[in-house]
């Protein structure tokens, strides 16, 4: 039964939106003390625009590991789906158990009111923990 399933808390795993020379891109920090093996991400976009539904193809990323205090690249987010729900749907395995969260930047949240600075790029972005 589902209630009889643990499922974990995401700590210390975040996704991060950074405009590096123009160019918006989406990264995932490990702010954990652990490594993060096996990461499977998968981010669609979806919401409307003029009462027309519009969606985003799905893509998948992998990731082999990535150690504590690290980042990867996830991928380039083009300022075209800004106006879009965009859900990156984060799995990995932490010592043998499966965790999993999304990430939701809701629509017009990637603009400059809400950089932060991200101490791990060394950049301002949006950060979603």
């Amino acid at each position: 039964m589902k209630k009889d399933i643990n499922f974990p808390v995401v700590k210390d795993v975040v996704v991060t939106a950074v405009s590096v020379d123009g160019e918006w891109k989406i990264f995932l920090i490990n702010r954990g003390e652990r490594k993060l093996q096996n990461i499977l991400i998968s981010s669609k976009g979806y919401g409307d625009k003029d009462g027309k539904a519009q969606e985003t193809s799905v893509l998948r990323h992998m990731i082999p590991n990535l150690e504590p205090g690290e980042y990867a690249l996830v991928e380039p987010i083009s300022e075209e789906v800004f106006h879009l729900t965009n859900e990156y749907w984060v799995s990995f395995f932490l010592d043998d158990q499966v965790f999993d969260k999304k990430y939701i930047f809701v629509p017009d949240t990637l603009v400059a009111e809400n950089l932060s600075f991200i101490p791990e790029l060394n950049l301002k972005g949006v950060l979603h923990e």
